[in-house]
């Protein structure tokens, strides 16, 4: 081939990134794969903001069908997420004999199966590294530096607004909400946060792991999903107190038959690598069987690192291109044959630690009656405190730490104690994870 052509839908943050990085680096990949690889057209609705690269007009187009439908392009870069219209233009590059990089996470857990089942059938490939994790070469390392092995769990930080805003209230003692406006006027977060610190992009990041370290599909609707907005610097300071942070962390062990998978805020113990993991970086800790421990840290979003990751997905198919190779890492697992769907373990059936804040009113019998419901549902208190201050409804905030205990039987006991007079809120809890593999 005397060139590849590519054709780029999405000329936002990241798209930004990957046109400066393909300028920059011109001499860089030509050197490294052979033939030059070339910008041929970039589609987006907005053609006239200046983005802080210079490209000529006529390469832009507000129409995407200008790129799908160019028979000189050979691989599509799709950046504008979301699952409509990002699907059917993906769909329409793979009928039209097109490759495809893609940092579409909420797509690839929504129809990824799907996508990459039309992938096969045309014999095209399919490229996401950017999809989690940014610039941390993740994806790459379970399709091919882990083939050989099993891989059985991952814990990791997935999502850098969420640590950011943790981190921040860690370091400053300040609420949930000032610190995502000061997150938001970074640029760190988005004027509608919902997806980042409610969890979803965490989940879709860990749906899309689960199913290239396991090679089943997933159903995410199954996997159980908090966020961080209901954490106080009460949680954080009680627990800095007993060697712990609290972190955002997908969480995920088991087989090929079932995983409990989890999203959800999570004490961990201040001695693990994890928890030493800040502001919007991310970090992925990985057990296999063979390998055992490994840890992944870097930049899990921004402009030029997720940029970087896009541009190596197209050199990967550029390299294939030249060499005339196509699906040398296989998308299905199972050959052509439908993906067997991966059993999650139900959330209340999982065992683990709680952490419990009550907020009570400060009298006699409290803490027996607390104590006597959780006895009856059998869960056993490893701690308590009390803070001998009152908070502005009068009330008085008691700590609890329990020992393992079924989630199920947890959640009867929250239920059966949110009617007592005595709590002036509902109970807050975090779930703790110890042992991290």
């Amino acid at each position: 081939m005397k060139k590849i052509s590519i054709g780029l839908i999405g000329f936002g943050t990241v798209g930004t990134g990957v046109v400066k990085i393909l300028k920059k680096n011109t001499g860089v990949l030509r050197h490294r794969l052979g033939v030059p690889i070339v910008l041929r057209t970039i589609a987006d609705l907005d053609i006239h903001s200046h983005r802080g690269v210079a490209v000529k007009q006529d390469m832009l187009t507000r129409t995407a069908a200008n790129i799908l439908d160019d028979p000189e392009i050979d691989i599509v870069v799709e950046l504008i997420g979301g699952i409509e219209p990002a699907k059917s233009f993906i769909m329409r590059a793979i009928a039209n004999n097109k490759h495809i990089v893609t940092a579409n996470k909420a797509l690839l857990s929504e129809c990824g199966s799907e996508i990459f089942k039309a992938a096969a059938a045309k014999g095209v490939d399919v490229a996401f590294e950017a999809s989690v994790a940014g610039g941390i070469p993740i994806i790459r390392a379970v399709q091919e530096g882990f083939s050989s092995d099993r891989i059985s769990g991952f814990f990791g930080i997935l999502n850098g607004t969420a640590n950011y805003i943790l981190s921040s209230m860690t370091d400053e003692g300040a609420d949930f909400k000032d610190i995502l406006k000061d997150a938001q006027s970074k640029g760190y977060a988005e004027a509608d946060p919902t997806l980042d610190v409610e969890g979803i992009d965490t989940l879709h990041k860990l749906s899309v792991l689960i199913s290239l370290a396991f090679g089943r599909k997933v159903d995410m609707r199954k996997i159980y999903t908090e966020g961080i907005s209901k954490i106080t610097p009460l949680d954080i300071e009680f627990a800095r107190e007993l060697g712990y942070k609290i972190k955002l962390l997908a969480i995920c062990r088991g087989t090929q038959k079932e995983v409990d998978a989890r999203v959800h805020p999570t004490l961990i113990p201040d001695s693990h690598l994890l928890s030493r993991v800040t502001e919007t970086f991310n970090a992925l800790f990985l057990q296999s069987e063979d390998v055992g421990p490994t840890m992944f840290y870097g930049k899990g979003a921004g402009m030029m690192p997720t940029g970087s990751a896009v541009v190596a997905d197209i050199l990967s198919l550029s390299r294939n291109l030249v060499k005339g190779i196509v699906n040398r890492v296989p998308l299905l697992t199972e050959g052509n044959k439908p993906l067997q769907e991966i059993k999650i373990k139900p959330v209340k059936d999982i065992l683990t630690r709680f952490y419990l804040r009550f907020s009570a009113v400060d009298e006699p019998g409290v803490l027996s009656k607390i104590s006597g419901i959780l006895g009856r549902n059998h869960i056993s208190i490893h701690s308590v405190v009390q803070k001998g201050r009152q908070t502005r409804r009068g009330s008085v905030p008691i700590f609890m730490l329990t020992h393992e205990a079924r989630e199920l039987n947890l959640q009867r006991a929250l239920k059966q104690m949110d009617r007592l007079a005595i709590l002036r809120q509902k109970t807050m809890v975090v779930r703790i994870e110890d042992s991290l593999m």
